[in-house]
């Protein structure tokens, strides 16, 4: 961070290693300014399933270290001694881990030494979409921004990624139902949705993270921007398919959403469909202003699904 004649190792914990925390590490593990450890619950070392062999096979090739905490169970001054031991923290624990895990764990950093704190906020943009939303999960988002703002010691990046790519052809979500042969719009045909791929998320983490220009904001990605109408005509011309289109109105989720309130697809498919704070241009985004190529959702379709 400092200009010094040696090179400053940064370093960084990275917390789980899921598909979001996995693109980080494999990204950050290739920078040589960057001292790599990831934090697992000890559950997740037991090598019981053939999947978390996979996953500890491949942070020990990567160099990884791991360290043990359950974001869970662990209190927060037992978490703020784990992050101590670094100069980054990068959460990439998402909402499974349960409400109120987001406010623990930024409240664990502010406790900490460690000098530059990363929130799980890949995602949408929380300060457009504000409080009270469908998904209530979010206003938890806020309340880290308020804690982050109000203080000035450590430091803080917010990496706004929008969508993962992959869950716009989420079976369960619904947009692009290919067995059924039909794309459905949230809210309207010319709503608009930003979607990153989670690789794409890992290398432009890793861009943002050494980026001496960037401290104390919300960074925007965008592998790629488009309404809903833009994406069916992407699937059609593809895959050389005509797809049924169906519109799926704010009203209608809103009332799919009252029927069974505590439903996180219906809450999720509700506040896509408000159209706010989930778009972006993709030219405003860090990968456009620093021309770094990222994946379009007509490239994903051919390598995922041609």
């Amino acid at each position: 961070m400092h200009a010094n004649t040696s090179v400053k190792i940064d370093r960084i914990l990275v917390l789980g290693a899921g598909e979001l925390g996995l693109a980080v590490l494999r990204e950050l593990a290739q920078r040589p300014a960057a001292h790599v450890s990831v934090m697992l619950r000890a559950a997740a070392l037991d090598a019981a399933s053939a999947s978390k062999r996979q996953t500890q096979e491949e942070l020990k090739t990567l160099g990884v270290e791991v360290v043990t905490g359950d974001v869970v169970n662990d209190s927060e001054p037992q978490l703020a001694a784990i992050f101590s031991g670094f100069d980054t923290v990068v959460s990439c624990l998402g909402f499974v881990a349960g409400a109120g895990t987001q406010l623990k764990l930024a409240r664990a950093a502010l406790q900490s030494d460690i000098k530059r704190y990363v929130p799980w906020q890949f995602g949408v943009d929380y300060d457009v979409i504000g409080r009270g939303s469908p998904q209530d999960l979010f206003d938890e988002q806020l309340d880290v921004r308020d804690l982050l703002r109000h203080q000035a010691r450590v430091q803080w990046l917010i990496i706004s990624t929008g969508m993962f790519t992959s869950f716009l052809f989420e079976p369960s979500f619904g947009i692009v139902d290919l067995d059924d042969n039909t794309v459905r719009a949230l809210g309207s045909w010319q709503t608009a949705v930003t979607v990153t791929t989670a690789q794409d998320i890992g290398r432009l983490t890793a861009a943002i993270l050494f980026d001496p220009a960037l401290i104390n904001q919300v960074v925007y990605t965008a592998g790629d921007t488009l309404t809903y109408a833009e994406l069916a005509d992407t699937v059609d011309r593809i895959l050389g398919r005509t797809v049924e289109r169906s519109e799926w109105t704010v009203p209608a989720l809103k009332a799919e959403l009252a029927v069974a309130p505590g439903d996180a697809m219906r809450k999720y498919r509700a506040v896509f469909a408000e159209g706010r704070g989930v778009a972006w241009d993709k030219a405003d985004s860090y990968n456009a202003q620093r021309q770094i190529e990222t994946t379009t959702v007509a490239q994903w379709i051919e390598q995922h699904l041609y």
